[in-house]
């Protein structure tokens, strides 16, 4: 993927360049501030832009206000999967995570903090990763994607502790449930896998696709995305949303939407953003009003 431009470059072809880019431009993931004024938003390029949401939904707020205060390269490629701790941004690429202190990329000093990659079968495999997820009470980071593994790494040390095998393809997310503690995974082998984190196990499979009431087969068995709350889960992708009982793995609601999804929530705040095959990122005010759109 090429995105260096000669510095010689007239001013007309690189508003050319930059609007082709645009064009072609995907963001794979968000990620909000610890204090909820900003929003962290990586593309296909391995762009991080950082949009003022307090700016943003100002009364008084004008087009400057949709566009990044900031924005520098994190990765060589695509920005799959962002994180927010209570300092740090954390970003996922293709084989890495890195961290970015928050307090220096407001003040527009974009250094890489740290990088870690996970312990792979060969030095050749590259794998994307899709999803992270922050486990509070273990002070710990799980990794998940490509390789079909749930990584888990301390945050102290930097260390890998363990390695979760049960997917038989791409990862695609994760969430916690927190009381058990218990993680849920989902991926292109249309399962979603909960595992135990006291024992490194895995303690139940929901196979979606075999449900004939969740089951799209046109538009395939994985699951894209998944959210957790106490007994419940809700999860799509090939198979339809569908909130499901989880002590009983039981489907209880059946969402009708035609398209697959790639994102869903147990939603409780005022603020809902949305991205995808654009250089845009929609935030709603309310559930059914896009109230404005920010822009790379």
């Amino acid at each position: 993927m090429e995105r260096a431009v000669p510095h010689a470059v007239p001013l007309g072809q690189m508003e050319v360049f930059q609007a082709l880019q645009r064009l072609h431009m995907t963001i794979f993931s968000q990620s909000v501030s610890p204090c909820g004024k900003f929003l962290a938003a990586g593309n296909n390029y391995g762009q991080i832009a950082i949009f003022s949401l307090s700016a943003a939904l100002s009364s008084e707020a004008k087009e400057e206000s949709k566009k990044p205060v900031v924005t520098f390269q994190a990765h060589d490629g695509p920005v799959y999967s962002m994180v927010s701790t209570d300092r740090h941004l954390l970003s996922a690429g293709d084989g890495e995570v890195k961290s970015w202190l928050w307090a220096e990329i407001l003040k527009k000093g974009c250094k890489e903090l740290w990088r870690r990659q996970p312990p792979y079968r060969t030095s050749l495999e590259v794998p994307e990763i899709n999803a992270l997820l922050l486990v509070p009470k273990e002070n710990s980071l799980i990794l998940a994607g490509g390789d079909c593994q749930l990584h888990t790494m301390d945050l102290e040390t930097g260390a890998f502790t363990r390695a979760l095998r049960g997917h038989t393809d791409y990862i695609h997310c994760l969430a916690l449930r927190e009381r058990s503690p218990e993680v849920l995974s989902g991926g292109e082998d249309g399962a979603v896998r909960l595992w135990d984190l006291r024992t490194a196990k895995e303690v139940q499979t929901i196979e979606v696709y075999k449900h004939e009431e969740c089951s799209r087969p046109h538009n395939g068995r994985w699951i894209g995305c998944l959210a957790t709350d106490s007994d419940w889960m809700v999860c799509g992708g090939g198979p339809a949303l569908t909130l499901w009982h989880l002590r009983s793995s039981t489907p209880t609601t059946i969402f009708p939407m035609r398209a697959p999804q790639k994102h869903v929530t147990f939603y409780q705040d005022l603020v809902l953003t949305a991205a995808g095959n654009s250089c845009r990122v929609d935030v709603f005010t309310n559930l059914g009003y896009r109230a404005f759109s920010l822009s790379f």
